[in-house]
């Protein structure tokens, strides 16, 4: 989905008139200050003090919350709640969002409002405690339910059936109502998103996750089990042979799959930094696709949508949370996708070309000249920062724990660990300021550094850069004094590399988000400078500004949109390759083993796969095999 039809989605929005029928809950959670526990004196257990509670709508009710966020001028509301205090917060949560409430029932016997209350401790969830997994629905209230519905469904778009709860409304009256309803108006975009009951409502478009997909088509499968993608395939093509409507088959971070009349087509899923919280995400998921349906748009398109919904609102922690247009807008005017997955996960499938160690991860249309190479620096071309992530985890993890650095019980010190080592693995290659703003917004999230020590991301990048840089400086002047020579401190074949694309005539330039000044007196200590021609971009202190993008903006308008073709990236970090997959170019990503200067580094393979490379090499050992592959010209070796 482009930008332009993002848009004119986004703008249909108002216009749409969508009801949501289900199991309506509630989320609660509940912030424990175990600092003011005392021991009860009735049982002499230690109590568990609350210091902040907050409730949000959960279930059916954050499909509602998601569409309102989202833009969609009518939401109507069908379900039933318990005469409790929970029943009476969720129609105050209700009524704030402005949503129709004619067909919000309260059933007094045997009904209490499903609530899931999530005590949280620190930075984790404890054992979750419910209510409502008891209620029965009455005879009289599902009759009522389904004439309120009944009276309002001829105006709706679209109607979204949630299905959570075994002891939620689908009794089996009221699935036998809503089918009835369902064949009356066929004008109607019914989709299901149902937990148990895929496939009892007739004539409607089903979203499923993969493990539920896999249960029904005859497979054991666990909530959280792989699902392999040519198994999904299978399970979808069965599904949509059993019902004949179209098929919405999610696969957590692995995006979606989708069949409908035009075919099987799958949605990658989307590239975060940050941390994720996954709770909600399903409820807007179905949002997004359902109102993206109802407006007229095609399964696929309606995919996409809804994964920049979910894209939007699993980055809010500890909450089940909305997308506004803005924050949609935002995610998918240049979504980064995650390519391949499962290519990059098992090494097993890897398509070498013979005799070689280059991988051709993808077919990249053939018969346009290359004019213009951007290179990463580090990691791809020098090796002087070797090791910056060794330098930057313990630095990462000690700014965190602050004056708990010594203290930090074994639990706490890996769960801070496991956070940096995630975030540097997501974040290579973005410039480093923009790293450091990552670890200040750690620092304050894990609480053991006062607020007011906190330091900026500039502050944060000064402690790196000293520890760093010491090492580099030693590297550079073992290189002036003749103790090391270029070859020790470049990927193998990386300057001759560069030398017969400057013979061939191609454009170089050098991107990087290490300081300018730095790339520039790196690359001139290890010789190359001088054939990028003065095209070398480094970070300008501006984490608004990311060098690697600044590079490409320029490449385009200097060549034009439509001749991106000539355009080849080599690096070893996602941002360059997602960069350039974004706008058409051909993506070599360089998996370097940096220590060995040489061989394949498996963590980068993975990395550069999901990011979109085309080509991995380890190296440039091989450059005949890699100039057949990339359509560059053959030249002398010995040019310049």
């Amino acid at each position: 989905m482009n930008a332009k039809t993002l848009d004119g989605l986004l703008d249909a929005l108002p216009g749409l008139r969508i009801g949501v029928v289900g199991d309506f809950c509630l989320d609660a959670y509940w912030t424990l200050d175990m600092s003011l526990s005392e021991r009860s004196i009735e049982t002499g257990i230690p109590t568990r003090p609350v210091r902040r509670q907050q409730y949000s709508l959960g279930g059916a009710g954050n499909v509602v919350n998601n569409l309102v966020a989202m833009g969609v001028g009518s939401v109507a509301v069908f379900g039933v709640i318990g005469d409790d205090p929970f029943g009476w917060d969720m129609r105050r949560l209700l009524a704030k969002l402005r949503v129709g409430l004619d067909g919000l029932l309260t059933q007094g016997d045997g009904w209490d409002t499903p609530v899931y209350i999530k005590p949280i401790i620190g930075d984790r969830e404890d054992h979750r405690l419910d209510f409502g997994n008891f209620n029965t629905l009455h005879a009289d209230t599902t009759r009522v339910l389904l004439d309120a519905l009944g009276r309002v469904l001829p105006d709706l778009d679209g109607l979204i059936i949630n299905e959570q709860l075994v002891n939620g409304i689908h009794s089996t009256a009221f699935q036998d109502g809503l089918n009835a309803l369902i064949g009356r108006y066929p004008k109607v975009t019914f989709v299901a998103d149902c937990r148990c009951l895929a496939g009892v409502y007739r004539n409607c478009v089903y979203k499923l996750n993969a493990c539920e997909a896999a249960r029904l088509c005859g497979m054991i499968c666990e909530p959280d089990a792989l699902v392999p993608f040519d198994q999904t395939a299978e399970h979808l093509r069965d599904l949509y042979g059993r019902w004949g409507q179209p098929v919405f088959v999610t696969r957590g971070a692995r995006g979606c799959v989708v069949q409908g009349s035009a075919g099987m087509e799958a949605v990658p899923g989307l590239h975060i930094v940050g941390r994720t919280d996954p709770v909600g995400a399903g409820d807007s998921m179905v949002a997004g696709l359902t109102a993206a349906l109802a407006a007229g748009y095609p399964p696929v398109e309606s995919a996409c949508f809804g994964n920049f919904v979910a894209g939007v609102t699993v980055q809010k922690i500890f909450q089940t949370g909305t997308a506004t247009p803005e924050e949609i807008r935002a995610i998918g005017a240049s979504p980064d996708y995650l390519y391949q997955p499962e290519l990059a996960d098992d090494p097993r499938g890897a398509r070498r070309v013979a005799g070689t160690d280059i991988e051709i991860v993808e077919t990249f249309p053939a018969g346009t000249r290359i004019l213009h190479a951007i290179f990463d620096h580090d990691g791809t071309l020098s090796t002087l920062r070797e090791g910056w992530e060794q330098v930057m985890e313990p630095m990462m993890v000690k700014a965190i724990l602050g004056p708990r650095y010594e203290s930090a019980d074994e639990g706490v010190y890996a769960r801070v660990v496991g956070r940096v080592r995630d975030f540097i693995d997501k974040t290579t290659g973005i410039q480093t300021l923009e790293q450091m703003q990552g670890l200040a917004d750690m620092v304050r999230e894990f609480g053991f550094v006062s607020s007011a020590e906190v330091l900026d991301a500039a502050g944060y990048k000064r402690i790196y850069n000293d520890a760093l840089l010491a090492i580099v400086r030693d590297r550079m002047a073992r290189l002036e004094r003749g103790e090391r020579d270029v070859t020790d401190y470049t990927l193998k074949g990386a300057v001759a590399l560069l030398r017969r694309l400057h013979a061939a005539g191609v454009s170089l330039y050098l991107a990087s988000g290490t300081d300018q000044e730095d790339v520039e007196r790196e690359a001139r200590a290890l010789g190359y400078a001088d054939l990028f021609e003065g095209r070398l971009y480094g970070a300008v202190g501006d984490i608004n500004r990311e060098a690697k993008r600044i590079v490409l903006e320029r490449i385009m308008q200097g060549i034009g949109p439509s001749n991106m073709a000539c355009l080849v990236t080599f690096g070893d970090g996602p941002v360059e390759i997602r960069e350039t997959r974004k706008r058409g170019g051909l993506a070599v990503g360089v998996a370097s083993d940096e220590l060995r200067r040489f061989g394949l580094n498996e963590a980068k393979r993975r990395r550069l796969i999901r990011a979109g490379a085309h080509v991995l090499v380890p190296d440039f050992a091989q450059l005949d095999a890699l100039f057949l592959q990339i359509g560059i010209p053959a030249v002398s070796r010995r040019a310049p």
